[in-house]
């Protein structure tokens, strides 16, 4: 039997073979296209011309995005979700799973980590020997933890996930218009060699041919183009599509969801204009991002709520450490709420190690018969990360602080 570091080797070869044979088709897909239908076939030279402009600016975004979606490594959690050396020795003395929880809860109190297990525990990968992230999880074709690990696609021999998501995205979009001009462009003089109009020339083969390949790849990359960008919509991995991402009050499969508008700047960024290219443009680190408010967390004490504190939340959303920059934007510059800013009511105690946060919409709503669906606790420790996202340079508990939280329903 070979060792098994040859056949990981080979593994490694043949996973090349996909991304070739989509290069090759490329390849011919330009001769047949500039030299056999334009420079050969069609007549007229302002026609020839037109259609070597447009066809050269989709070439060159579709084979851009196809590149960066390759060769974009994938990214990882970072060193703080790795063990320290003293729990990683008891982690590894353990036989318990019980004893084994406790020390990753220790490790992970600090974490900004939401999910769980399906059984509540901590997430943690043997082979990698780290906690993971949310949305985290280990691909065996890549032998990695990704982050917001979307898929492992064959066609690109690439883990998608959050490093190359916007590059996938594009790909598949410049694929579509690159496959669509062509089979516009072509189907004039597919038709004409077809009922025998023209000449039957070397170039009659690749133009008939060239139709065929440009359909058949179109139609079956509408279904997948279509799929994702309601992912994108929905903020939803492939995953956690078919497996809804666990929390610590259960099941949510729009955990993760900010809003439409929101959802698709997390992943193309805040400037419009980088959208189209494919450059790195999403926002947030991969390891931490903003949830949505809607139970209560089992695990938090919580006090009564009592109209005298105000404290804040953005757009329903918490997280138990501050975030990026680019986070911040994108928690910040929705502007569908900036006139209709709502303010917070909750009270904290000495004692207390949490503080429930309820909107004032809420009682309003409740006055107008309509349904609050949730409320939510919020650390007191997290309370200086909420008054920083309001624009205090300094916490105060007593202060009204604007939020574009909403959490009732029509």
């Amino acid at each position: 039997m070979a060792p098994s570091h040859v056949l990981r080797c080979c593994q490694r070869v043949l996973a090349w073979i996909p991304v070739i044979f989509i290069a090759l088709v490329v390849c011919w897909s330009y001769y047949a296209y500039v030299v056999q239908l334009c420079l050969f076939t069609i007549p007229d030279a302002g026609e020839k011309i037109v259609y070597l402009i447009i066809f050269h600016l989709s070439f060159i975004m579709f084979v851009w995005s196809y590149w960066k979606t390759i060769f974009s490594k994938p990214a990882n959690p970072s060193k703080e979700f790795c063990l320290p050396k003293a729990d990683k020795e008891q982690y590894e003395k353990e036989e318990r799973p019980e004893s084994q929880q406790e020390i990753l809860k220790r490790v992970a109190k600090d974490l900004p980590l939401y999910t769980r297990t399906g059984t509540g525990a901590i997430r943690y990968c043997d082979r990698c020997q780290v906690i993971k992230a949310d949305r985290c999880h280990h691909c065996s074709a890549c032998d990695m933890c990704v982050l917001k690990m979307d898929h492992h696609c064959p066609w690109v021999n690439n883990c998608v996930g959050f490093s190359n998501y916007k590059y996938f995205i594009l790909f598949l979009a410049y694929s579509m218009v690159y496959c669509v001009f062509i089979a516009a462009t072509v189907l004039q003089y597919f038709i004409k060699f077809w009922t025998n109009q023209l000449e039957d020339t070397h170039a009659k083969f690749h133009v008939l041919f060239l139709f065929f390949v440009a359909a058949m790849f179109f139609i079956s990359i509408l279904s997948l183009f279509s799929y994702h960008l309601w992912l994108v919509g929905k903020n939803r991995s492939t995953i956690e599509a078919f497996r809804a991402p666990v929390f610590r009050n259960g099941p949510d499969k729009n955990g993760f969801s900010l809003g439409f508008s929101k959802n698709i700047v997390q992943v193309f960024g805040d400037q419009k204009q980088f959208w189209l290219l494919p450059v790195y443009t999403s926002l947030g680190d991969g390891q931490t991002f903003p949830t949505r408010l809607v139970n209560i967390d089992p695990e938090q004490p919580t006090v009564d709520l009592q109209p005298s504190i105000k404290s804040n939340a953005v757009d329903g959303q918490v997280n138990p450490r501050p975030l990026s920059e680019s986070q911040n934007r994108l928690l910040n510059n929705d502007q569908h709420y900036a006139e209709d800013h709502l303010e917070r009511d909750a009270v904290k105690t000495e004692d207390a190690q949490t503080v429930t946060v309820l909107p004032w919409r809420a009682s309003h709503n409740m006055s107008r018969g309509r349904e609050v669906v949730g409320y939510q606790t919020v650390p007191l420790k997290h309370l200086d990360y909420l008054h920083m996202l309001s624009g205090d340079p300094q916490p105060r508990d007593d202060r009204a602080i604007k939020s574009d939280a909403l959490t009732s329903t029509q």
